[in-house]
Formats: C-alpha cells, sequence, structure tokens
C-alpha cells in the first residue's frame, strides 16, 4: 500500500491494533462495539501483575538519571506513553562488532567493524587555528602495516591520554580509505590488554540517538532482562525443537548478549538472514498480531447481517449496457462480492487492483445489487477530486439508479435538499467525501458502504459511516496492489478480492529512463507532441523551491514551461483552493490545456485517456509504487503511451535498482513485492518516518512465511479455542498483552 500509505497509514490506517481498539467495547457503549466517534474513554485493560515489571516506566531502572531519562524518552517513548521497560527489550540490536582480532592491518576489510592490536607511532596533532582540522595518531601492526586513527573536535591531551607513544592498544573500529590511505574515525574501542580481557565476545550495536551511545543503550537493556519474569510459554516444545528455536526470555537474552556476529546479507538490497532467536521474536509479535485480528474477524463473524441482494434483474441490466465486457478478475471479484451480500453475515471485503483494472465498475455492480434489495448504497473517497471524478463515471453506467454528490463545498440549499431526499429514500446511491459521516446524514436504510483509498480515513469515520445503517456491508478499495504479506497483516480482518487484469484494448506504456542533463530534448520531444495533439502530465516533488533541497518545483518548472508553451500549460498542486484544481482539472480534461504541470495530487485516481505523456522529474526520490501509480495516469485510452523518468545522477545503488524495475515491468503486484523489499514495511508504510514502526521485533519484507505459519496457527487457535480458556489459550493471553494486543482479550470478554 505504498507511497499513497506512506503519508496515511501512520494516522489512520487500520493497523491491527487500532482495529481492535475501534472494535473493542468501550465505557459509553459496552454493548455496541461499533458505536462511532470514539471520543469516550475506553476501560483500561486489566494486564496481568506478572508483566507489571516490563511496563514499568524505564526510568526506573538503575543507571537512568534526569541526564539519561529525557535521551530514553527521546528514544523510545512516544507523545502518548512514557518509555517502559519492555520498550527497551524489544529494541533489538541491528547489528554486532565482533571482537575476534584480525593478524594484520592488511587482512582487515575496509567498511566493516574490526579489532586490531596496534602500536602508537606518531601523533600528528591539529595546528591551532587550522579550523575543524583532525587530530591524526598513527599506529602500527606487529607486521609494520601501519593505519591512521582520526579524531574530531576531541582535546589534544585525551587523546594523548588515551594513546600514549610507544603504547600498546586494541582497537576496535570501521576502515575507510582516504585518499588511498587506511584510516579509522573516532574507533569506538581503545582499550589495553587488561581492557580487552573483559570486552565481550560481540558487541551489540543500536539504533541511537544524539547523547546516548549504543553501549549504553545496551547497559540499560541488560538491566531490564532481570526485570524479565518467568512467562508461561504459549509455544507448543515440539514446534520449537523441530523449529530449532529457543524459549522466549532466552531469544530476548541471546539478542541482547549475542555470542555470535549476526550473520550479513548477501544481497545488499535485501535484508540479512535471521538468527534463530530473532525468529523465534518475530514469530511471536506475528503470532499476537494475527490472533487479534483472528478475534476480530470471529467476533464480526458473529455478528448478525441482512441479506443485501436482490434478484440480479438491476445489476444484470448494467452490466448488459456498460461499453466493455468485465474482464474474468471482474466477474470472479463481482460473484464474490454477490454471494456475501446475499449470506445473513456482515461484508468485510478488501477490493484491490492495478491501475486501470476497473474497480469503479465492480463497485457499481455491488452496489447495484444492495439497490435491489430495496436498501441504499455510500461511496465515500478521501479527496473532492476523486469523489467528484466516481461520481461522473458511475453517472452514465448506472441506468435507472438515483445518484447524488455530497461534499464539503455545496450549497446550504443543495446540501438541505439532499439531506431530505436521502431520509426519504429519494436516492439509491450517495458519492462523497468526509461529508458523508457528519451527523446530520441520514440514509432511510443504508445497506452497503463502500470505502475508497481505506487508509485515508480512520477506522472510527468508518465505523461512523456503518453506525448509519442496520448491519451495513463495506467495500473497502484500494488502488494500489499490496503484497500479500502487508495485505494479512493490515487487512488480515477482511476478504480479499484482487483485481489482476487490465481491460481489453489498453496499450502497454513505454518507460524511458533519461538523466536530468538530457531535460531540454525531452522539451523539444514534447513541443512535437503537443502539436500532434497529445496531452502531458509533468510531476514535479515539491511545489515552490526549496533553498534546503535543490529539487525542480512545480511553481518554477510551471513558469519555465509555460515560456515554451504559453497557455497551453496548467498547474495543480495540494496548497491550491479545491475549486481551483478542479477548474485546473477542468480545463486539461477539456483539452484547453495540453500539459499540466503538477504535485504528486494527482497520483491517485484521475482519469484523462486523452493523456499519452507522463514525465515524472526527480524520479529517483519516489518510492516505486508511487512512480507505479503516477504511470498509471497514462495509457487509461487506446492510444500508445509513454512515461519519462528523469533522474540526477549519480544513483545509489537502490535508486538504479528501482528505475530500473519500472523500465521492465508494469506488474504493479510485482511492483509492490519489490518496493518491500527494496524499503521495508516501514518505509513502505510510512511509519519509520514518525519513528514508530509497525512492528518492533518481525521484518514483515523478510517474514512472510513466518507471517503465513502465525495466520494458520491463529486461525486453529480461534476455531479450537474461541474463548482462550486452554492452558495455552491462558499463555497466549498473555502474549496478547505482552504485544500490547489487549483490545483482543476485551473482544473474547464482550462475547
Amino acid at each position: 500500500m505504498i507511497r499513497r500509505l506512506r503519508h496515511h497509514v501512520r494516522r489512520t490506517a487500520m493497523t491491527d491494533a487500532r482495529a481492535l481498539q475501534d472494535a473493542a467495547p468501550r465505557d459509553a457503549a459496552p454493548n455496541d462495539p461499533e458505536a462511532p466517534g470514539g471520543e469516550a474513554v475506553r476501560a483500561p485493560a486489566l494486564r496481568p501483575s506478572l508483566l507489571d515489571p516490563l511496563f514499568a516506566p524505564a526510568r526506573t531502572l538503575p543507571g537512568i538519571g534526569p541526564k539519561m531519562a529525557p535521551l530514553i524518552e527521546k528514544l523510545l517513548g512516544t507523545p502518548e506513553r512514557e518509555a517502559r521497560v519492555v520498550d527497551l527489550l524489544f529494541h533489538l540490536p541491528q547489528g554486532g562488532v565482533a571482537r575476534k582480532l584480525m593478524g594484520s592491518v592488511g587482512e582487515a576489510p575496509v567498511g566493516e567493524p574490526v579489532t586490531l592490536g596496534v602500536t602508537v607511532v606518531e601523533h600528528r596533532p591539529a595546528q591551532i587555528g587550522s579550523g575543524r582540522r583532525p587530530h591524526r595518531v598513527v599506529v602500527e601492526d606487529a607486521s609494520g602495516h601501519d593505519i591512521t586513527l582520526v579524531f574530531f573536535g576531541m582535546p589534544r591531551p585525551r587523546v594523548e591520554k588515551m594513546l600514549p607513544l610507544g603504547a600498546h592498544r586494541y582497537i576496535t573500529g570501521r576502515i575507510d580509505l582516504w585518499d588511498g590511505t587506511r584510516q579509522m574515525v573516532h574507533p569506538s574501542r581503545i582499550v589495553d590488554e587488561a581492557g580487552l580481557a573483559e570486552l565481550p565476545a560481540v558487541e551489540p550495536v543500536y539504533g541511537a540517538t544524539e547523547g546516548l551511545t549504543s553501549r549504553a543503550i545496551n547497559k540499560l537493556a541488560v538491566a531490564a532482562l532481570d526485570r524479565l519474569p518467568v512467562l508461561p510459554e504459549w509455544q507448543d516444545a515440539a514446534w520449537l525443537e523441530k523449529n530449532r528455536l529457543p524459549a522466549f526470555a532466552d531469544a530476548l537474552r541471546a539478542e541482547h548478549r549475542p555470542e555470535e556476529a549476526p550473520p550479513k546479507a548477501e544481497d545488499p538490497l535485501q535484508p540479512p538472514p535471521a538468527t534463530p532467536s530473532r525468529k523465534r521474536l518475530a514469530y511471536d509479535e506475528l503470532l499476537a498480531s494475527q490472533l487479534a485480528l483472528a478475534l476480530l474477524r470471529a467476533r464480526q463473524r458473529r455478528k448478525a447481517g441482512r441479506v443485501n441482494a436482490g434478484d440480479g434483474a438491476l445489476s444484470g441490466r448494467i452490466e448488459a449496457t456498460l461499453p466493455f465486457a468485465l474482464t474474468g478478475a471482474q466477474a470472479r471479484a463481482v460473484a464474490e462480492i454477490r454471494a456475501d451480500l446475499a449470506a445473513p453475515r456482515r461484508m468485510l471485503r478488501l477490493l484491490q487492483g492495478d491501475v486501470g483494472s476497473g474497480k469503479t465498475a465492480v463497485a457499481l455492480l455491488a452496489l447495484a445489487s444492495a439497490v435491489e434489495a430495496g436498501r441504499q448504497g455510500a461511496l465515500m473517497a478521501p479527496t473532492e477530486i476523486l469523489a467528484r471524478q466516481h461520481f461522473e463515471r458511475l453517472k452514465p453506467l448506472a441506468g435507472s439508479l438515483r445518484l447524488r454528490l455530497m461534499t464539503g463545498r455545496d450549497r446550504a440549499a443543495e446540501r438541505k435538499s439532499t439531506l431530505a431526499d436521502l431520509a426519504a429514500g429519494e436516492i439509491d446511491i450517495l458519492v462523497g467525501t468526509h461529508a458523508l459521516f457528519q451527523e446530520a446524514v441520514t440514509f432511510r436504510d443504508l445497506g452497503l458502504a463502500v470505502v475508497d483509498e481505506q487508509h485515508r480515513f480512520g477506522v472510527h469515520q468508518r465505523l461512523a459511516l456503518g453506525a448509519k445503517g442496520e448491519a451495513v456491508d463495506f467495500l473497502v478499495m484500494t488502488a494500489t496492489p499490496i503484497p500479500r504479506t502487508l495485505a494479512l497483516t493490515f487487512f488480515g480482518d477482511m476478504d480479499v478480492s484482487v483485481l489482476d487484469e487490465k481491460p481489453a484494448g489498453r496499450q502497454p506504456i513505454r518507460t524511458i529512463t533519461l538523466p536530468t542533463e538530457r531535460i531540454d530534448e525531452v522539451v523539444a520531444g514534447l513541443a512535437r507532441a503537443i502539436a500532434g495533439g497529445e496531452r502531458v502530465y509533468w510531476i514535479c516533488p515539491l511545489v515552490e523551491e526549496s533553498e534546503f533541497i535543490d529539487l525542480a518545483a512545480a511553481a518554477e518548472r510551471f513558469d519555465d514551461l509555460q515560456r515554451h508553451f504559453g497557455a497551453a500549460v496548467g498547474l495543480i498542486h495540494g496548497k491550491m483552493p479545491g475549486p481551483e484544481k478542479d477548474a485546473a482539472m477542468a480545463r486539461f480534461a477539456a483539452g484547453e490545456t495540453k500539459l499540466l504541470v503538477s504535485t504528486t495530487v494527482v497520483e491517485v485516481g484521475v482519469d484523462v485517456p486523452e493523456a499519452t505523456i507522463m514525465v515524472i522529474e526527480h524520479a529517483e526520490r519516489f518510492g516505486l509504487a508511487q512512480l507505479h501509480q503516477l504511470r498509471g495516469r497514462v495509457g487509461r485510452g487506446s492510444k500508445a503511451s509513454s512515461c519519462l523518468l528523469l533522474y540526477r545522477g549519480p544513483l545509489g545503488q537502490v535508486s538504479r535498482a528501482r528505475l530500473e524495475m519500472m523500465r521492465s515491468s508494469e506488474d504493479g503486484f510485482r511492483i509492490a513485492e519489490a518496493d518491500l523489499k527494496l524499503r521495508g514495511e516501514g518505509e513502505v508504510l510510512g511509519t519509520r518516518q514518525s519513528g514508530l514502526a509497525a512492528f518492533r521485533l518481525a521484518r514483515i519484507e523478510s517474514d512472510g512465511a513466518l507471517l503465513e505459519a502465525a495466520r494458520d496457527d491463529a486461525r486453529m487457535i480461534v476455531e479450537r479455542d474461541p474463548g482462550l480458556k486452554s492452558p495455552r489459550g491462558q499463555a497466549l493471553r498473555g502474549l496478547l498483552y505482552l504485544f500490547e494486543r489487549e483490545a483482543a482479550i476485551r473482544l473474547i470478554g464482550a462475547g
């Protein structure tokens, strides 16, 4: 869910934890877990006292004083709560430095942490008045090979005290090459013979923050291990033995007190293989997540539903009049949705498809089925542009269905009329934005809600819409292909329909990569294309030029292209008022402007079939799936289309791999999987930017097999022991609390 999720998931995504919190009973409405709003204070979870030491504040650990406490909060605390002991335990090392001595400087690999035994040969202190020039110390090994140690900003007396001339020392750090000379900048360890004997075999390396070193974090993590209680085992002993995995507590100890350096990735673009201890911890976290979702899903299944499908006559007539035949994938999705609507249980289904795969037609036929059953439908989109576009697309296809559009910009009289007609049942399908779930909006009998781009809404908003009808079925749509592992993680409580075919007649899109130095050639080519009647998108990463980031800006590029093409150039970006954006899009769609300069506001859903050229400037700065979504704005008609990816070199390894994937494939699902592997789920979902990963111990990009196993295990647990009352079930309750899925326990109690 890829680039678009990057901006919105942390704030509003339906992660399993938030979905559970939203579904769990509240004090204000204990018998109605889908009460709208969410303003009521939730009842605190009764955590087993056994876990209390782990959820105590981290500042209670020995060694955390007034100076260190704020640093721990900066690293591990959140705006909602202070850092706790469990946060230190789950802050696992990112790697480790082995203390194995290298035989000589010549054998030591460049770019990797090493430990060397050396003798101090010469000091080359910075000259007074030389600014930020470093103090250099030349040392050599027993074979006479030398290396230079570099210290910036460190007082000369301190360096000379650590490294007296002629002294033998053991140094640890990373060797780099500078002008062909080996050097080590600020060694992490400088010890004598006695100090070497006290060093651990492997020193863990943690993600740190300014003022708090990795070594200090390790000391605190080891202190936190002393607080770890003996927990009842939730994994079967035979299963652990078969998979060669340690006990939970042993796994945590092995991570924070490693005896061997962690394995390295053979491919620098892939995560390193997991150790048995890391695998055990990752599986536990994934099991907690999947068990919580399985409990939520079981609860959803227990809720009474209503049949929301009629005899098929209305939807059949609409399908017969469509200007195209349904693809096999569309027909399959429609059949799956109709089966859900016809069943006496509530539907919660995710419809995902690649750009241009035909989700709108599927949604229309689903809504028609609800209207056949005498009920109403709603389609909610995240932006006014998309809501209007959905309405304009549906109107000519809807036949006798009575459609109406509602947005926040409706005039008072227009809004009053819409509300009255909706309550009276004079509207079959209401299309709109966030305005749909406002308190004044009353349906006569809402049966099906279609939510486009679910990740842009909060779960409370979806539940508020569902509360406007009795046993409302939900169809959630996303235009971003989601890797299977992410779908299981973030939409595990939903059934999934996939549109993996494109409608007949769609032309392939030729993708070309060019350095920005050739931009004049691109502009000349566009002049010829526009003269031939083509329409062009030109995407820039910023709205206005930034003095801090040297990237093309939409406003600057608009001015530049206007000098070439005059009034044929339009501009649209997210900072423009809604009416201005609508007007700019309308002019481009009508052909009044031929070249539209834009930010990524056109990324989702904007449909101008006549547009055949997409130029993306500074393509190296965009995520893979966002590039794919932007490319999907062209190739929507019958003409051949092209996408030009302009990049500024030199390209890094990941950027090069990303652009090569775009050149070689148009398969959104393949691209989504590659994006996950290149960036990891935290980056893909936009959570690393805020300091909060979707998972703390598991790596979704590499733990897909574990996730599948955890999902199967969770389903079996809920089928056999839905109340978690067996001995293993009781232990699993502790697992849910430990990974803060305690809302699942409240679901069990609510029945």
